[in-house]
């Protein structure tokens, strides 16, 4: 984290937590018109989907959808309510939370969208500072808080970067508090939007709150295409969607032998060479080189199956595997023996 401080107070902090972009209402959820009730502990957004945690001790009605007044680090800020439901109450929630003032009045979203006309401006100041400069980053969004006494700019860049020199330019432009927050690719996806492939929205700019490590290797084992161009999403990372349904491939391919393994069907050696899952079939490659499908519930009971064995990989000296053979297709061969398959689980 860089610290740069003058007259006004700067501070650029590196790292921030993602959140939802608000939209202009009228106090009512998109359900309808909803009774309002208090909450001690209410949730907010703000705006590129920027979410928090505020106590409501003065147990003020809310709906989801309203907008509130509520304490900044440095005056006020406006937000949308997103949730006030019994789940927020959580008791790792309560301690120095900042609190919601007041209920928003016309005028407070008359000055959200004179902000809103002021950070497309500020936004366009701070990219022409950064060309000026000659500063490796990219100015992603910019936000103003509801009393402007702070501004915030977010970026990207791919390492770290000295700008002090630019915060000094914005300070004096701005003369007020300017923050400069660093955020990845993926924070940037959510705070723009857009349209995955699938058609929807993306998850990260509706309703993914945290971001979980994703691998080729979770592609490969849901049989996906390893084209960087199938599964990269508008971040360039890997979809996020690649992790939602892999705990359900992993449990189904429990169930059939492994890709590669050998079957003796009425003493004819065939290779497993795919697996689908969903038709619960079996794709058996012959010694010319012929598929045959064979549904999982035609494959013979006590059919022997060999390889490949997980102790041939490099580093393992394990003779046989805990997971091993107590499920229908984690038969393999362990040192030339060969397994029957299915397997019975008592």
């Amino acid at each position: 984290m860089h610290e740069h401080e003058s007259d006004p107070v700067i501070e650029n902090v590196a790292t921030t937590q993602p959140g939802v972009v608000p939209t202009q209402g009228n106090g009512k959820s998109g359900t309808g018109a909803v009774e309002a009730i208090p909450a001690d502990v209410i949730e907010l957004v703000f705006k590129g989907r920027r979410r928090a945690y505020y106590a409501n001790p003065r147990e003020i009605p809310l709906r989801e959808g309203d907008y509130v007044v509520v304490q900044a680090e440095r005056g006020e800020d406006l937000g949308r309510v997103h949730h006030t439901a019994e789940w927020v109450r959580r008791p790792e929630l309560y301690g120095n939370l900042r609190q919601v003032l007041r209920s928003a009045r016309p005028e407070d979203l008359e000055t959200l969208d004179r902000n809103r006309t002021k950070e497309e401006r500020a936004f366009q100041i701070c990219k022409d500072r950064v060309v000026q400069r000659d500063i490796e980053m990219k100015v992603v969004d910019c936000e103003y808080q509801l009393d402007g006494n702070r501004i915030t700019f977010y970026f990207t860049a791919e390492k770290r970067v000295d700008f002090r020199d630019l915060v000094k330019d914005l300070a004096a432009a701005f003369r007020t508090r300017i923050e400069l927050r660093q955020i990845g690719v993926r924070d940037e996806a959510g705070r723009i939007g857009g349209v995955g492939t699938c058609g929807r929205e993306l998850c990260c700019a509706t309703w993914l709150r945290q971001f979980e490590p994703i691998t080729l290797k979770m592609a490969k084992d849901q049989g996906l295409s390893p084209s960087p161009s199938k599964i990269s999403g508008a971040c360039g990372r890997l979809k996020c969607c690649l992790r939602y349904e892999l705990d359900f491939y992993k449990e189904a391919s429990r169930e059939f032998p492994r890709i590669g393994s050998k079957l003796v069907l009425a003493g004819v050696e065939q290779e497993v060479s795919r697996v689908d899952i969903f038709r619960r079939t079996l794709l058996l490659l012959d010694e010319s080189g012929k598929e045959t499908p064979l549904p999982l519930a035609e494959l013979p009971l006590g059919v022997k199956v060999v390889g490949p064995a997980r102790d041939r990989r490099r580093g393992c000296d394990k003779t046989r595997c805990g997971a091993r053979g107590t499920k229908p297709g984690d038969g393999e061969s362990v040192k030339g023996q060969k397994l029957q398959f299915p397997i019975s689980e008592n």
